[in-house]
């Protein structure tokens, strides 16, 4: 197993669980995990199966990119870590599922909350 993939994959899947206010249990039931062995992913003592990864990425809306470490902060060079712009990819990744109003509908709501 690679230990570093697990605990970045692990510290990924938790602070975005943390940022939707879900508990572990309720991840593990909306992704078909037992609740232990969800535990030991965020805990970087597993890695998941391909299917689970899909599923994490929808469930927690993570791009497989940032949860596989694959993303680097801009002008780095060096992939990111869990607390890196969470938040931003975040919105980057509902946002690309917006159709056309709707994408204009958030850009307007955040310009005036950008005030």
């Amino acid at each position: 197993m690679n230990e570093q993939l697990a605990a970045h994959l692990g510290a990924i899947v938790r602070l975005a669980r943390e940022q939707m206010s879900l508990t572990q249990v309720q991840v593990a039931e909306r992704v078909g995990l037992n609740s232990v062995v969800y535990s030991r992913i965020e805990r970087g003592r597993m890695i998941p199966s391909v299917e689970t990864l899909k599923n994490l990425c929808i469930e927690l809306m993570v791009s497989p990119e940032d949860l596989m470490g694959l993303t680097e902060s801009p002008g780095s060079g060096s992939p990111t870590r869990p607390d890196d712009d969470v938040t931003l990819r975040r919105l980057l990744f509902l946002a690309r599922k917006l159709d056309a109003s709707k994408l204009d509908a958030l850009v307007r709501i955040t310009t005036e909350l950008a005030r």
